[in-house]
This record gives C-alpha cells, sequence and structure tokens, in this order.
C-alpha cells in the first residue's frame, strides 16, 4: 500500500501533497490544546505500534504480500487528529529512512493511509458502537469493523491513484509514463487482497487491543467512546503503567519483526525498476516507464528494504531496523516533548 516514487505523476503528487496538508494542519488545529507533554507519549507509541506492524508482511492472494497498518486502533485511543499525526510520523520515518514508500508519493500515502484511514476507522468506531459501555462486546465488534473498513478504503484510494495514471498521463505512442496499470487491473489487484487478507488483519489487531484495553486500562478507551462514563474509571495516565504496558507489546512486536519477512514476493505496485525490467511486475514486458523511471531516483534511502549493508543475516537485519525506526519515533517524542514543555515554562525554543 505504500506508493513507491515513479508510480504517480508529479501533479498528482502535488495534488495529494494538498490534500495531506490539509489534513495535517487540521489535525493540528484541533490538537494543539491537547498537544501536552502528557499527549506527545501517546502519538508516540501507537507511531512506534504502526511502524512495527507494518513490518509484518502478509501472503495474499496471486503471490505479493501486504499488511495491516495499525490506524484504526490508533484513532480509537488518540482520535482522528491524534492518528493522523501518529501514522503519519510512521509513513515519513519509513520512506525517509527505509525507502518504503517514496518521497513524491509520501503526500499521497499519508493522505490514503493516516488521513482517510483514521477519519474512516474513527467515523465507524463511533457510528457502530454509538452508546455501548466501554467494557462492551459492542466495542471490540466496532473496532473490527473500524479495522476492516480502514484498510480497504486505503487500499482502494491506493488503487483508484494507481489505476487513473495511464488514462491520463502517457506519451505520444500512448504509453504510460507512470503507473501502468489501468483501474480494471488496479482496483481488482489491490482489493482482493485486502478484502480477503490484510483487511482482516487489521480488523483482528484492532479488537484485540480493544479487548486488552477493556481490562487492562479502559480510560484510554473513554476519550473517543462518546458516552459520559466516569464511574470506577482512573484517569488517563500516558506516562503511568498504562503506557509502559504499551510500550512493552511494541518491544514484543518488535522482536518478533523477523516473521515479517517470511511472506514470499512483494507487494503489488511496489516493484522497483529493476523488477519492472526483468518483468517481475504483474502484467510487465520488462519495459521501465520513462516518467516512472526518471522518478524512481529521487531519493536513496539509507537502510533501503530494512536491509543495512553492513549486517548480512537478513533477519537480523529486519530487527535492527524495526529497532532503528522505533529508536526514531522516540527521537522525534523527545524532540517534541522538549519543545512543549519549554513553551509552556516560557523559555526560549
Amino acid at each position: 500500500m505504500h506508493i513507491p516514487d515513479g508510480y504517480l505523476s508529479p501533479s498528482t503528487c502535488g495534488v495529494l501533497y494538498a490534500g495531506a496538508g490539509i489534513g495535517w494542519y487540521g489535525a493540528l488545529r484541533r490538537i494543539r490544546r491537547t498537544l501536552t507533554t502528557r499527549m506527545v507519549p501517546l502519538i508516540s507509541v501507537f507511531a512506534a505500534f504502526a511502524f512495527v506492524v507494518m513490518m509484518f508482511n502478509l501472503p495474499l492472494p496471486g503471490g505479493t504480500t501486504g499488511h495491516a497498518i495499525g490506524v484504526a486502533i490508533a484513532a480509537i485511543v488518540l482520535g482522528p487528529s491524534g492518528s493522523i499525526l501518529a501514522i503519519s510520523l510512521a509513513i515519513a520515518i519509513q520512506a525517509l529512512f527505509f525507502g518504503d514508500g517514496g518521497i513524491t508519493t509520501l503526500g499521497a500515502n499519508c493522505f490514503n493511509m493516516a488521513i482517510v484511514g483514521s477519519l474512516v476507522a474513527f467515523a465507524t468506531y463511533r457510528v457502530v458502537a454509538n452508546g455501548a459501555p466501554l467494557r462492551s462486546r459492542r466495542r471490540v465488534v466496532a473496532a473490527a469493523v473500524a479495522g476492516y473498513l480502514a484498510a480497504n478504503a486505503a487500499a482502494l484510494l491506493a488503487a483508484v491513484e494507481f489505476g487513473v495514471q495511464p488514462g491520463l498521463f502517457h506519451d505520444a505512442q500512448g504509453v504510460p509514463l507512470y503507473a501502468p496499470y489501468p483501474l480494471s487491473i488496479a482496483i481488482p489487484a489491490m482489493m482482493i487482497g485486502h478484502l480477503t487478507v490484510a483487511g482482516l488483519a487489521e480488523a483482528a489487531i484492532t479488537a484485540g487491543v480493544v479487548t486488552y484495553l477493556q481490562v487492562a486500562d479502559p480510560a484510554l478507551l473513554r476519550a473517543t467512546a462518546g458516552v459520559n462514563e466516569s464511574a470506577g474509571f482512573p484517569s488517563p495516565e500516558p506516562q503511568g503503567k498504562s503506557l509502559r504496558k504499551l510500550w512493552l507489546t511494541v518491544a514484543l512486536l518488535m522482536l518478533l519483526t523477523p516473521l515479517g519477512i517470511l511472506a514470499a514476493g512483494t507487494a503489488w505496485g511496489q516493484w522497483s525498476t529493476g523488477q519492472l525490467a526483468s518483468g517481475a511486475g504483474a502484467g510487465s514486458n520488462g519495459a521501465v516507464p520513462a516518467g516512472l523511471e526518471r522518478l524512481s531516483t529521487v531519493w536513496t534511502a539509507p537502510i533501503p528494504n530494512y536491509a543495512p549493508q553492513f549486517v548480512k543475516s537478513p533477519s537480523f537485519g529486519y530487527l535492527l531496523s524495526a529497532m532503528f525506526g522505533v529508536g526514531l519515533v522516540l527521537i522525534v517524542a523527545l524532540v517534541l516533548q522538549t519543545w512543549l514543555g519549554r513553551r509552556v515554562t516560557g523559555q526560549p525554543g
């Protein structure tokens, strides 16, 4: 679902950057009153959670791979604004440092997964769980439905963005300049795998975490629940015991990330120019679209494909990449916390 550089035209990227910018601005504006040194740790833990979850590749029909996002549980706990920021942070780190998704397409990937995914997940959860007690089974069902719909909404947007390229952007002979797959190919190719596997994985993860929080710390579910239910629930303590448990979950998942490379194949629409030239891409005839080839070299990630060059073991390299990514999330959170703390105390930033 991470669109690489070159698959979307510059004008498409510009439009989607504008859409993402509106989403980021709206999220920051809505959350600025609660973006405190207490809120930042929660955003960081869900950014780290999403980063790690997206490293678990799942085999999809057709020999490709996919993954869950972690966007629905972020939206349920943080609200859509906090989720947009958390998932966008994870996607930005993936693109900048690991080449998972492009720099020109960063706006598109954030728009699809972070912004639309968060809004769909939050709206679905609130509608399905409307009025249900925090510990009710209906909230678990609502979480699962929210996760399923959010993942598939993001996948559908990516498929449409791929599919409109050959019709809108081609040379004088009609040869596509960017993604060469029309809507008739892109939509089934993306949606079959997400409707049958990746969406169900997002549903299971979201329902599982909500079930855990209902027992361990239902106060984390209260802020976005839409119900006035406070009796018997402690106030949220993002820097307390519940946050430590969430970080422990992230750490355990991080240790399991080498399992994420067991699935064979490449995610649909994420083939490199070398793979396309060799005919590895679906429907590839060995020809690489000119615009795709040009834009594919815009950015070279320092650790492409989560494979540090100095590590011989792919599994250990994948684990080190996960640790590095989570570490980057923590650094960003620390910088933001420091800046917010200075702003509150009036010290120069």
